[in-house]
């Protein structure tokens, strides 16, 4: 019973997972295009050292948020896969520092009013962009938002079920496996040992001579 449940949750936490994983590749598309748009409106690519622009920060964080899901993303499947007590701590920590940082966002956007000066100017306008697309699409963010949230938190919550049951156990021991042996040896077939005739006449001559 415990093993059928472990392969159902192991099942489930691997599609959830997935869930982070899409999301992240969808990221660095993004940052894919905006990177493709600002080196047609600047002449050079975001990530050269002799621009002399302003670094597009929003570019950087969207890239770099998108490859921390994909890592995540694996060390999930990895972790879901070995149910490893190691793995399935560090798969957690890392869905508990996304969230918090999620957390931080949406909290200073919501209470500060001014919350636009946290954040330094964006020489590529992409972070406006951004802006602007999800005040018009409120809901459709919103409900986008909640339902990243609502797939971290249910994949914190099966790998803390799956780091409970344990891992796997590839080997039982001998008590296991007696009650299954104990037929096997009464039903046995009786073992019958050939003797060569010549041996055994000779070895009758030779008790006789020792008499």
């Amino acid at each position: 019973m415990v093993r059928v449940l472990r392969s159902c949750i192991q099942s489930i936490l691997k599609l959830v997972n997935s869930v982070i994983g899409m999301a992240g590749l969808a990221m660095i598309l993004y940052s894919a295009w905006m990177i493709r748009v600002w080196q047609r409106k600047m002449g050079d690519l975001p990530f050269d050292y002799d621009s002399d622009y302003p670094p597009p920060w929003f570019i950087y964080t969207f890239l770099g948020l998108g490859a921390a899901f994909c890592v995540v993303t694996c060390l999930g499947h990895v972790a879901a896969e070995t149910a490893n007590g190691c793995s399935l701590y560090l798969y957690m920590v890392f869905v508990v520092l996304l969230l918090m940082l999620e957390a931080a966002v949406t909290v200073d956007v919501f209470v500060n009013q001014d919350w636009e000066k946290d954040f330094p100017m964006d020489p590529s306008g992409s972070f406006d962009q951004f802006k602007n697309f999800i005040w018009s699409n409120y809901e459709m963010c919103k409900w986008v938002g909640l339902f990243l949230v609502s797939v971290q938190g249910l994949s914190l919550l099966l790998a803390m079920i799956l780091k409970a049951l344990g891992p796997h156990q590839y080997y039982d021991s001998d008590d296991e496996y007696a009650p299954d042996r104990v037929p096997l040896l009464k039903n046995a077939p009786p073992q019958y040992v050939v003797v060569d005739p010549g041996y055994a006449h000779g070895n009758d001559s030779w008790n006789r001579s020792n008499r």
